[in-house]
């Protein structure tokens, strides 16, 4: 395997996920590549999310307020850079796109010629699942390429 692909929200459990697929790459000499999808500006809101990897507090955080997609992308690089520099590792590759978090992941994963992708699953059920869906379960449907999905829902509990 030569590429990771390493899918990141902004949810807290994002750190376990960039660091158990960064291991990965690292036990198979495999360049880390990290991707943080963008959506609708309405999708982001403070209270979705917990602390971020890399920021003191969620009011660090740069996209609080914004509507703009181009400031969001901006946002979304600087999460990935500080996520690099908790990684210890500056040549991981950053990577962000604009859209519908699973369709991207796949594109992604087929312009870079992934081996794997690395993602979370939140273990949504119910009505919380038919209003936002599952990318996890979608990525799984329609990806090639093996995946390693990671239950979060362990390290969700475990905050508590």
């Amino acid at each position: 395997m030569k590429k990771v692909l390493i899918a990141l929200d902004y949810n807290a459990t994002a750190q376990k996920i960039a660091e158990e697929g960064y291991a990965l790459a690292k036990s198979m000499n495999a360049q880390a590549i990290l991707l943080h999808v963008v959506s609708d500006p309405a999708y982001y809101s403070s209270d979705i999310y917990s602390p971020l990897m890399g920021y003191d507090s969620f009011t660090d955080f740069k996209f609080i307020g914004t509507t703009s997609v181009e400031k969001l992308r901006e946002a979304a690089l600087d999460y990935l850079d500080k996520s690099k520099q908790h990684l210890h590792d500056a040549t991981i590759q950053a990577v962000v796109k604009e859209g519908d978090f699973g369709e991207q992941i796949l594109e992604t994963a087929a312009e870079i010629n992934a081996d794997i992708i690395v993602m979370g699953t939140h273990s949504r059920r119910g009505l919380e699942k038919i209003l936002v869906g599952s990318v996890a379960e979608k990525v799984l449907r329609h990806s090639t390429i093996p995946l390693f999905i990671i239950p979060t829902k362990i390290f969700e509990e475990k905050e508590k």
